[in-house]
């Protein structure tokens, strides 16, 4: 029987054990420990953000950005129907009302033409997702938002490494969240950043993240004790999980150039599926790719299904992706009855096939003969 191939298998650089250890008998495993700052400093001084926090995941950034807004019950945030239910959950949690938007037919992600519309008096931020890592069209989205007065928070869950004419996904809403979960280019586990790029937050981020302290401040030095300032709560993870990120880090090109010659033979091989009316991730001109995932656009829910048995029965694990969250069982009762036939087409067509760094050749040529094989019968 052949080897199973998993959807996914985090990458492993051998430095994580050891920097781990590192951690341990540094004795300070809490948060913001040395690694943290690591970490910190290497997005800030190689990466080119303004300010970072590293958070216990990307769920836990864009709560710190809900609270940064000071939401109230009936505030409106615009969010795609086509995201992790994490995306709205974090605003729905301060009260706020979810505006969905639909995709475009380009992508998935968010579809600038339909924002103006969506824009009540009651709007106070729109959030894009980046989704796959490939940047939604941020001139635009900021043209409506800077028009209305709405803060812009990025969900760059999927997007470290990836550009928006030359600027690093994450630097260019007000804020922005990551995620470092297992599934993702870099990993720890689980684990994610928030990133800082309106001066504005900068101070009371910190002390939303230290429980609503100004603990911060008194480990520098600025103030002689600490107190309970605003609210908060544990947001920062522990030392031991920085540890692990690090050995991630600075691994980054060397993860990302196996990643991306695993893409482009994806991409290449299936190229002639798109004369059948199947589609491939589209990169628009304004961005890059940081080749998180590869997917197939299928025509029909029922073709998606039968490929993923096809897949199955060769010992393949590919997946689907999110379902709406415009008609989930939890908000279809909230939603304003619009329909979001973008969001439903790539929900029920999208397919995700595996792409990790231990993909070898051999293995990903079953999964393209898999992939041709089907189509040549359909």
């Amino acid at each position: 029987m052949l080897p199973s191939i998993p959807f996914n298998k985090p990458y492993l650089s051998g430095l994580e054990p050891r920097y781990i250890e590192e951690a341990v008998r540094s004795g300070k495993i809490s948060g913001d420990g040395m690694f943290t700052q690591r970490c910190h400093r290497f997005f800030e001084e190689q990466l080119g953000f303004n300010k970072v926090l590293l958070t216990t995941s990307c769920t836990d950034a864009l709560e710190m950005a809900a609270l940064l807004l000071d939401l109230r019950p009936g505030d409106e945030v615009i969010v795609p129907s086509f995201t992790f239910v994490s995306t709205p959950n974090a605003f729905v949690l301060r009260g706020a009302n979810i505006v969905f938007a639909d995709s475009t037919a380009v992508n998935p992600n968010i579809d600038p033409a339909c924002l103006s519309e969506l824009v009540t008096p009651r709007t106070r931020a729109i959030v894009p997702v980046h989704y796959a890592g490939i940047a939604c069209d941020m001139d635009a989205i900021q043209a409506v938002a800077s028009r209305h007065g709405l803060a812009v928070i990025e969900d760059a869950a999927q997007a470290i490494d990836s550009f928006y004419n030359n600027r690093p996904l994450g630097t260019i809403g007000s804020l922005a969240a990551f995620s470092f979960h297992e599934t993702k280019n870099i990993t720890a586990g689980e684990g994610g950043m928030l990133s800082i790029n309106d001066a504005r937050f900068a101070q009371r981020a910190e002390v939303i993240r230290e429980k609503g302290t100004n603990r911060s401040s008194f480990f520098r030095g600025e103030v002689d004790k600490y107190g309970w300032v605003d609210v908060g709560s544990s947001f920062l993870p522990s030392d031991i999980i920085a540890a692990y990120l690090y050995a991630q880090l600075e691994q980054l090109t060397n993860i990302q150039a196996r990643r991306k010659t695993i893409w482009q033979a994806y991409y290449e091989a299936f190229r002639s599926l798109v004369a059948q009316g199947v589609g491939l991730p589209a990169l628009p001109a304004y961005a890059t790719n940081n080749w998180h995932l590869f997917y197939l656009v299928c025509r029909t829910l029922a073709e998606r299904t039968a490929l993923i048995d096809h897949l199955k029965e060769r010992q393949i694990l590919a997946v689907f992706h999110y379902l709406p969250l415009h008609s989930s069982p939890y908000y279809a009762a909230k939603h304003d009855g619009r329909t979001l036939p973008w969001a439903d087409h790539y929900s029920n067509c999208i397919l995700r096939l595996p792409l990790y760094y231990e993909l070898n050749a051999d293995l990903q040529y079953r999964i393209i003969d898999g992939v041709l094989s089907f189509y040549k019968n359909h």
